[in-house]
């Protein structure tokens, strides 16, 4: 098969990320894959992986019809079986790329929403079982893949003294460490949270955060780690910035806060893992809580942002004081995500997806209204910018809405 694969966004991302993983592993089974994409970190990511980039103009509007020509001409000329966009503005592209061309259309949403006006006729593939319930009424297909995790690129033993090195980070302190985006959305509650806790604990154990990530809230992190490197007297936040490769940075960890990819890839790296949420949701991975994140993805939402940080305290007391403890998480951490969240199945269950998709068209009644709901939705942002009310990442933010 020649597929075309599209992220939303060539910054690095958990979405984007899991977008050239799979990639990867799909042309490893034998496939004919490129990804197209705006300029950005990601590119040297999509090269190193064997992939070839295709460039997008990073002033384009999102959606566009300039883009769905595009996409519909390089279905043409190469003649592509699948056109894959992750999130909505690529899988809208690929949907209307579709109807008069060649090449079909799958849309993945790692979002923690399915946008509503997504054309119902277009196969979606979505990352945790919850999501897929919700999503399924009324469209005609919604597949299951939990985001997948090269194992073997991402496993325990891997080089961290030029990480350390680098950013000075000696051997010997607990180290919690976060890869995480910093936006508004998802994020920065967890990890402000998380500096407010460790700013505490240093004045009596020797424990250091360590934050990996760029992004809009950087500037607001960076403020609230220096309070808490001021108030400790030494460097107990560390925020590294963006790093291309983070593998030196999960294996350096002691423990591991995260979400969603990150939280698979912690594990990948036999880290114990306790997974953020929002409104003070924080919960160590274990045995008995695996089915909680087995059924609605690696995230959650507490009952209030004052319960998050007595509730983090307390775990990391807990990992602290038992080396015990902390190995044998580890191990589990390991055995469960080799077992279920491999690259390579994930890549299989893709194939079949695609195969599937090439054998059914979608619907050209879809169209109208696909355009009505974006349309709507566009104006709709637009006033809420006007208000000064919109949120960066729409339909991740939505999910701070409590059930």
């Amino acid at each position: 098969m020649r597929i075309l694969v599209y992220p939303h966004a060539m910054e690095v991302g958990g979405s984007q990320l899991n977008a050239v993983e799979l990639a990867a592993a799909v042309q490893a089974l034998g496939h004919e894959v490129a990804v197209i994409g705006e300029p950005g970190p990601l590119v040297e990511y999509v090269t190193g992986a064997g992939l070839e980039h295709l460039p997008l103009d990073p002033g384009r509007r999102r959606p566009s019809m300039t883009t769905v020509r595009m996409l519909r001409d390089l279905a043409v000329r190469r003649g592509l079986d699948v056109v894959h966009g992750y999130e909505w503005p690529p899988g809208v592209e690929a949907f209307y790329a579709g109807l008069r061309g060649p090449a079909a259309a799958v849309c993945t949403i790692m979002s923690m929403s399915v946008a509503p006006f997504l054309p119902a006729s277009l196969p979606l593939v979505v990352g945790t079982r919850e999501i897929q319930e919700r999503a399924a009424p009324g469209r005609r297909h919604v597949h299951l893949i939990e985001p997948p995790v090269d194992v073997v690129a991402n496993a325990p033993g891997h080089p961290v003294d030029e990480f350390r090195r680098e950013f000075g980070l000696e051997p010997g302190p607990f180290d919690l460490v976060v890869v995480s985006r910093l936006v508004a959305e998802l994020k920065l509650e967890g990890i402000l949270t998380a500096i407010d806790v460790v700013g505490r604990l240093a004045a009596e154990l020797d424990v250091r955060l360590v934050i990996v990530g760029d992004g809009p809230a950087r500037a607001e992190v960076e403020t609230r780690a220096a309070a808490a490197n001021a108030a400790a007297g030494r460097r107990v936040v560390v925020v590294t910035g963006q790093l291309l490769d983070p593998r030196p940075a999960y294996a350096a960890a002691t423990v591991c806060l995260a979400m969603g990819g990150s939280a698979l890839r912690s594990l990948a790296f036999a880290k114990p893992l306790i997974v953020q949420g929002e409104l003070g949701f924080f919960e160590l991975l274990t045995p008995e809580t695996e089915k909680i994140f087995l059924g609605q993805g690696w995230y959650g939402i507490g009952g209030g942002a004052e319960e998050g940080a007595p509730r983090l305290e307390s775990m990391l007391r807990g990992l602290h004081a038992s080396p015990a403890l902390r190995e044998r998480l580890g191990a589990y951490g390991r055995r469960l995500v080799v077992e279920r969240f491999s690259l390579e199945r994930a890549a299989r269950v893709q194939l079949g997806i695609y195969e599937q998709a090439v054998s059914e068209r979608p619907a050209a009644m879809d169209a109208v209204g696909t355009a009505a709901g974006v349309l709507g939705y566009k104006l709709r942002r637009k006033y809420e910018r006007l208000r000064g009310t919109h949120a960066r990442d729409d339909f991740n933010a939505v999910a701070r809405s409590p059930k």
